[in-house]
């Protein structure tokens, strides 16, 4: 079973950048296709963004493009989502896995967008 760890969250302004980071634990996390979701206060979990196995291809929910880059590096089992021009309503907990059949869901990383 592959355990996820995402970091990078905390308190910025609008406007302001955060690089969220997800480990991967194990041998399989560059044969997958991964994403990143979030979860807002008394909302459903979203799709954010999903990259390919080998990296090669990206997308984006509207309300990111633009803005989010998702990226990947095999070699160190690692997922990084880059987040520019936040927004208030950013303001979620962040949680990477697999895009398609998730594994376990980490604890996730809390991202506030606040003045």
């Amino acid at each position: 079973q592959v355990q996820l760890v995402e970091s990078g969250g905390g308190l910025v302004q609008p406007g302001g950048s955060l690089r969220l980071s997800c480990a991967a634990s194990g041998r399989v996390f560059s044969k997958y296709a991964m994403a990143w979701y979030r979860q807002a206060p008394g909302k459903q979990r979203e799709l954010v963004a999903t990259i390919t196995s080998g990296g090669s291809s990206t997308t984006y929910v509207d309300s990111v493009k633009g803005r989010f880059s998702i990226s990947r590096d095999n070699a160190k089992n690692t997922l990084h989502l880059q987040m520019n021009s936040l927004k208030f309503e950013d303001t979620a907990v962040y949680y990477c896995n697999a895009y398609h059949n998730p594994w376990a869901w980490g604890q996730g990383t809390q991202v506030t967008v606040s003045s």
